[in-house]
C-alpha cells in the first residue's frame, strides 16, 4: 500500500452509474483515510475538456487519462484508452473492467473498511451495466440500476441517499426503472426499427421516442435491422447541445467518435456537437458532412493541384 497525498478534489464522470459508484467509493476512501469529505465534481464530457488542472492533489475517476491530468499528486482511475503514458501521475488502467470495479479493488488495497455485501453488490451490477455484458444474468438488474442515474440524474440521486452508496441497493425506484423497461423498450424497439436513417454507409441515425436507448439500439445492433455497422442516438440536453450516443459490434463505435472530437470504448463511444448545431435537422445534416468518406483525387490530379482539390472537398 502506498501513502497517498490529501486530493483537494475527486473528479468522475457525470453521465453514467459507473462515475457514481467510483465518486461515492473515493470519497469513502478519502474520509476513512483522512477524517475530511473532500469535495465531489462530476462532469460531462464536453465541460470537462474545458476544466482548468490548478489543484496540487487530484482524484480522477471514469475519465479518460489525458496530458493535462499527468501531474504530481495526481491519481487517475479509468478504463477508456488513454491519450498518453503517465510520467507523473499514477494511473490506474485495465480496459477490461469498469471504473468502478478499478476503483473498488484500489479503495481495498488502500484499507477501506468493508461495509458487507451491499458494496460489492452494488460495484459488480455497475460493472455488467458499463462494460454491456448483456449475456450476463444480471444485466437487466444492471441496467435498472444503471438508468437510475440516467433518469435522476447525478446530484438529484446523490442527494437522495445522502451520498451514502450503500442506500441505492434495492432501491424502491428501481420499481420504476424496471416497469419502465417492460413497458417503454419493446414500444421504443417496434418505434425505432421503421425509421432508422442511414447518414453514410457506415453509420446510421435511429431516433428515439420512447424507451432505454442503449437497449434499444443494442436490440437492433442483435437483429442486423440495418447494414450499417454503426448506430448512433442524438439526445439534446437542456442547454442546448446534442449528445451523440454511437454503438456498434466489431469496434467501429470508438473510430467514429474519434471523427466528432469525442472517445470511448470501441463498441460504445459518444461525442458533443458544437455549440453551432441547435435543432435536429442541423444536427443530421452536420453528422452527414463530417462523417462523410472523404472523395477520392482523380488518378491525373497529382501535386499542389491535386492538394488543394483534396481540400476544397473536403470544405464542402
Amino acid at each position: 500500500m502506498l501513502a497517498l497525498p490529501k486530493p483537494d478534489v475527486i473528479l468522475v464522470h457525470e453521465s453514467d452509474l459507473d462515475g457514481f459508484v467510483s465518486g461515492l467509493l473515493l470519497r469513502r476512501l478519502a474520509r476513512q483515510l483522512f477524517a475530511e469529505d473532500v469535495r465531489l465534481e462530476a462532469w460531462h464530457t464536453s465541460a470537462w475538456l474545458q476544466r482548468p488542472m490548478n489543484e496540487k492533489a487530484a482524484w480522477v475517476a471514469d475519465l479518460t487519462f489525458d496530458p493535462r491530468l499527468d501531474r504530481p499528486g495526481w491519481l487517475v482511475i479509468d478504463h477508456h484508452p488513454p491519450l498518453a503514458a503517465p510520467k507523473h501521475a499514477r494511473l490506474v488502467h485495465d480496459a477490461e473492467k469498469s471504473a468502478s470495479l478499478l476503483t473498488y479493488e484500489f479503495c481495498l488495497e488502500q484499507g477501506l473498511e468493508r461495509n458487507g455485501a451491499a458494496t460489492e453488490r452494488l460495484v459488480r451490477l455497475s460493472n455488467v451495466a458499463d462494460l454491456f455484458q448483456h449475456e450476463h444474468p444480471d444485466f437487466a438488474t444492471a441496467c435498472d440500476y444503471a438508468a437510475l442515474v440516467k433518469t435522476y440524474r447525478f446530484w438529484n440521486l446523490h442527494d437522495l441517499i445522502g451520498g451514502e452508496l450503500d442506500r441505492l441497493l434495492d432501491h424502491p425506484l428501481l420499481e420504476v426503472a424496471a416497469a419502465k423497461r417492460r413497458v417503454e423498450d419493446p414500444l421504443g424497439v417496434a418505434w425505432s426499427r421503421e425509421r432508422i436513417e442511414p447518414l453514410t454507409d457506415e453509420v446510421a441515425h435511429v431516433p428515439v421516442v420512447v424507451g432505454n436507448r442503449n437497449l434499444i439500439v443494442h436490440q437492433l445492433l442483435q437483429e442486423e435491422a440495418s447494414a450499417c455497422p454503426v448506430l448512433l442516438t442524438l439526445h439534446r440536453h437542456g442547454n442546448g447541445l446534442f449528445n451523440v450516443s454511437l454503438r456498434s459490434r466489431n469496434g467501429g463505435a470508438l473510430a467514429v467518435a474519434t471523427r466528432l472530437q469525442g472517445g470511448g470504448h470501441p463498441n460504445a463511444a459518444g461525442a458533443t456537437l458544437p455549440r453551432t448545431v441547435r435543432q435536429m435537422p442541423e444536427a443530421l445534416d452536420y453528422l452527414r458532412r463530417v462523417l462523410a468518406p472523404p472523395s477520392k483525387v482523380p488518378a491525373r490530379m497529382t501535386g499542389l493541384a491535386g492538394l488543394l482539390e483534396t481540400f476544397d472537398e473536403g470544405l464542402k
